[in-house]
């Protein structure tokens, strides 16, 4: 997701591994599946396998290496496996053999597999049949961010947790304690951009913090954010939205056009418009929403407050073409279009 172009501190271990949660209490984002595992350890009522799915860098894999932890797995007992490449039946058939052997100093053996929807037809079967019949002496953790590829008999033999996506408020809790840490000072506008960036991925937050520590700074603004990721500058976005919202569709082309021959990329760009139109949408509804005052920053806030008053079938009609335009993949060539022809569309409607 992100470009390293700054030089970065030499030798300096990056954020999402050094900070990663040790303790069920300081994982983010997931109390509910937290609060079940701790249940479940606490009743003495572990099942003999989980799976894990969800967006990736919400805590998957960290939460399968606590779980092992917690049961009593020392790391020499902990086997970790990457189904993007030992994903062959001859992997999955040497699997099948090591659980048969006892843990070396555990009173449990933990296979952890990432990405469990990578495997093959063939090493799903191999692994079905370990899982019918799974020794006492071992714990199974699949995670996977496409649980529609996992197949349904894997699914129906395990206790199965969705993870949702970090939550902007949590992102940028998580990342205040790290800059705090790290004496960074970073400003509330600036985490509160990687967090909406990030996507509710608290790994990816975590990265675009980590780059951002090589920049020679005392302070770590906004514009520094945007500059990383070659996003937009916050006036080029309310230039868009505000001449979108004024039907002036020349403006509104002009704006755009300069944006996009400046070298912004044209996903970011869209992606702070939608932000902007939902959060316009939402102060429409209610004034005093407690969700976008966290999200967005003081002048951004008095800046849609202050942008034409718009009916539900605007915004309806706004977000939807914003939508299906970013949902669009194309070469660098025409990768701007779905984006353009969408807010035309958007300020020449004329309900």
């Amino acid at each position: 997701m992100v470009i390293n172009f700054l030089r970065l501190k030499k030798m300096s271990e990056v954020f999402y591994r050094k900070y990663r949660p040790q303790k069920f209490d300081e994982v983010a984002g997931q109390s509910r599946i937290v609060q079940a595992l701790k249940n479940a350890l606490a009743q003495d009522k572990i099942a003999h396998a989980y799976l894990f799915s969800g967006p990736r860098g919400t805590g998957k894999t960290t939460l399968a290496r606590i779980l092992a932890k917690s049961v009593g797995c020392n790391p020499e007992d902990t086997i970790e496996i990457d189904g993007a490449s030992q994903r062959g039946i001859d992997e999955a058939r040497e699997l099948r053999e090591g659980v048969r052997v006892l843990p070396f100093s555990s009173p449990k053996k933990a296979y952890i597999i990432d990405e469990v929807h990578m495997l093959t037809r063939e090493a799903f079967n191999a692994l079905l049949k370990t899982l019918e019949e799974p020794p006492e002496h071992v714990l199974f953790v699949l995670a996977t961010t496409e649980i529609s590829k996992v197949p349904e008999t894997i699914i129906s033999r395990t206790q199965h947790f969705e993870f949702a996506k970090i939550p902007v408020a949590e992102t940028i809790k998580e990342l205040k304690k790290i800059s705090k840490k790290e004496d960074m000072a970073v400003s509330d506008d600036a985490l509160g951009l990687m967090a909406f960036f990030s996507d509710g991925s608290l790994r990816d937050a975590e990265n675009i913090l980590f780059q951002l520590s090589g920049l020679n700074s005392k302070s770590i603004e906004e514009k520094d954010v945007r500059l990383l990721l070659g996003a937009p500058k916050e006036e080029q976005v309310n230039s868009i939205v505000s001449s979108m919202f004024n039907k002036d569709s020349k403006t509104m082309l002009e704006n755009f056009s300069y944006a996009i021959n400046s070298g912004i990329n044209p996903s970011l760009l869209g992606k702070l418009i939608l932000r902007n139109v939902r959060a316009s949408l939402f102060l429409h509804l209610d004034p005093t929403n407690r969700e976008i005052a966290e999200e967005l920053s003081a002048q951004e806030l008095e800046f849609l407050k202050n942008l034409p008053k718009k009916n539900s079938i605007f915004f309806d009609f706004a977000l939807r073409e914003i939508l299906t335009a970013l949902s669009h993949r194309a070469d660098d060539y025409t990768a701007h279009i779905p984006l353009e022809l969408a807010l035309i569309k958007i300020t020449t409607q004329t309900a």
